[in-house]
């Protein structure tokens, strides 16, 4: 698989420099775009090597595939803020709609999902595909295999391949999921899975797709 520069807009969180620790021991390049170049500079100089960064719209800019890692408060002003760079795009929106403090509560927005939030505001211009939203920023973070897949929701079957292969490349399993209509329900799933966490003492629960044949 051709490696693609991957940016990452607000990927100094948990999430963001988790998934830059993967795709980093996986070989890519990726660039760490924040709001402010201090914070973006200082995730450079922690990840180390094949990493760059730069301010949102900069990385938005030169990232030939783009992840979104921020919490759900912060999707609209960064989309809003970056959607000239992103035009052509493959846009990766990991946003799940968590509203504190109930978060392990399904809160879904009014236009259905996260997900279509940010296809809303883009636009036909740029392809707008859900996922790594069951995924724990911790584990991401850690040295452990991920025994978790990743649902990917897209509205071209092209688009959604594209991102289960690099899921895949990450040691993780990728599954098509169907139309982004569908994220609603994989973005909700996360506060079913902190439920679950809550409940039953349980670290990092995630999905797996069973009944595949082998």
């Amino acid at each position: 698989m051709n490696k693609k520069l991957i940016s990452l807009l607000g990927g100094t969180g948990d999430l963001g420099t988790g998934l830059a620790t993967r795709l980093l021991k996986a070989g890519y390049k990726v660039i760490i775009g924040s709001r402010t170049l201090e914070k973006a500079q200082h995730a450079e100089r922690s990840l180390g090597k094949n990493t760059k960064g730069l301010l949102n719209k900069d990385a938005a800019l030169q990232g030939e595939i783009i992840i979104l890692t921020v919490p759900f408060a912060h999707q609209r002003g960064i989309v809003e803020e970056c959607k000239t760079e992103l035009k052509g795009k493959l846009f990766i929106d990991t946003t799940v709609p968590l509203m504190p403090p109930k978060v392990a509560t399904v809160q879904l927005p009014s236009e259905g999902s996260a997900a279509e939030i940010a296809q809303n505001i883009l636009g036909d211009d740029v392809r707008v595909v859900s996922a790594f939203q069951n995924i724990s920023a911790e584990l991401l973070q850690s040295d452990k295999e991920i025994d978790c897949d990743v649902l990917v929701c897209g509205n071209k079957k092209e688009w959604r391949q594209e991102v289960i292969d690099l899921v895949n490349t990450l040691g993780m399993k990728g599954w098509h999921a169907g139309m982004l209509p569908n994220s609603a329900a994989v973005e909700a799933m996360t506060s079913v899975l902190i439920s679950i966490n809550k409940h039953h003492a349980i670290s990092h629960s995630g999905i797996k797709v069973t009944g595949l044949k082998k």
